[in-house]
C-alpha cells in the first residue's frame, strides 16, 4: 500500500499520514438512498463485506465509546460493555457522535476524530491482511492493516460484533 494523502484530505488521512502508516485511499460513487452505507461501500469496491468495518458510538454508563465491527454485522452492546469493563451500553445519539468526531454520521472514521474515544475493535479484524474503515467522509474508505487501525485508535480488540 502506497502512503499517500487523498486530494481533499480528511482529518483520518491527514493523521494517518502524519503517523507514516501505509494507506491507501478507495473512493467511490456514494448513492444517500443506500440502505447500508457500509454494504454499499463494500460493494463498490468488491470486496468481501467481512473486510469493511463500520464506527460506530455507543453511550456506556454515561460516557462515549467506539465500536468497529463488520458491516455485514452488528454491534454487541453487552460484549462492548464487556470489553470496556463497563456496565450498561446503548446506541449514542447521533448529533452526539457527529460532535464528538468532527465526522457525518455514514462517514465517521475511527481515525483523526476531534477527541480520543475508548475504542474497541472487532477482533475479527484480526483475520485479514487489510481491513477497510471509513476515512471520513461518504464515499471515501482507507484500507490499512488491522494493525494499524487498533495502534491509531489505542483500540481495545474483543469479540463485539452478532
Amino acid at each position: 500500500m502506497a502512503r499517500r494523502k487523498a486530494a481533499g484530505g480528511t482529518q483520518a488521512t491527514v493523521a494517518l499520514t502524519a503517523a507514516g502508516v501505509a494507506f491507501t485511499v478507495h473512493e467511490y460513487a456514494h448513492d444517500p438512498r443506500a440502505d447500508s452505507y457500509g454494504l454499499e461501500a463494500a460493494e463498490a469496491m468488491g470486496v468481501d463485506p467481512g473486510r469493511v468495518f463500520k464506527t460506530l458510538f455507543a453511550d456506556l454508563d454515561g460516557a462515549l465509546v467506539v465500536g468497529v465491527v463488520p458491516v455485514a454485522g452488528q454491534l454487541d452492546l453487552k460484549a462492548l460493555a464487556r470489553a470496556l469493563d463497563g456496565r450498561k451500553a446503548a446506541m449514542a445519539d447521533p448529533r452526539a457522535a457527529e460532535r464528538a468526531t468532527g465526522y457525518v454520521v455514514g462517514g465517521i472514521s475511527p481515525i483523526g476524530q476531534r477527541r480520543a474515544h475508548p475504542t474497541v475493535v472487532d477482533d475479527t479484524a484480526l483475520d485479514h491482511e487489510t481491513v477497510f474503515v471509513s476515512a471520513g467522509r461518504r464515499g471515501m474508505e482507507v484500507e490499512l492493516s488491522p494493525a494499524e487501525l487498533v495502534r491509531m485508535t489505542a483500540a481495545r480488540v474483543a469479540p463485539i460484533r452478532r
